[in-house]
């Protein structure tokens, strides 16, 4: 089951942004928006708003990435990429697999490569701005 929708803030007033139109794209990223929304040391968040260029060595072009949130309290602001755990490792497998397998694999493979082009091109555009980068997975989420 595909996990998407729209959020309604109970603090619009936090949101960076258009508070009408912020989207979700995983169950994760809904409940990272619940915590932001309802914890009273986030003074402002967005979702998606800010661009990063980033060098795709898969496509070998120039490409922008969308980081999932902006998070800003008294102390620090800080870039946040909610992913699956199982996205934050390399991926395992060997070549010696039947056909899907295979697939699946290339294709965790290249999705590992691009994550890890966009992360460094995210902590060098934090870097710049004295921000940090943080990735959260569902086990700093208390899983679901």
């Amino acid at each position: 089951m595909a996990w998407k929708g729209r959020f309604r803030p109970n603090n619009p007033k936090k949101y960076d942004g258009d508070p009408t139109n912020i989207i979700y794209r995983s169950r994760l990223e809904l409940r990272y928006m619940q915590y932001l929304d309802g914890n009273s040391g986030v003074l402002k968040w967005s979702s998606e708003e800010t661009i990063v260029p980033y060098y795709d060595p898969t496509k070998q072009r120039w490409r922008r990435y969308f980081p999932d949130f902006i998070v800003t309290t008294k102390a620090k602001t800080f870039m946040v990429e909610v992913k699956p755990h199982k996205q934050c490792q390399p991926p395992t497998g060997t070549m010696h697999q039947d056909g899907r397998k295979i697939r699946r694999l290339i294709r965790e493979q290249v999705t590992w490569v691009n994550n890890q082009a966009k992360w460094e091109a995210a902590r060098e555009y934090c870097a710049d701005r004295k921000w940090d980068f943080i990735l959260i997975t569902e086990k700093d989420l208390g899983g679901w």
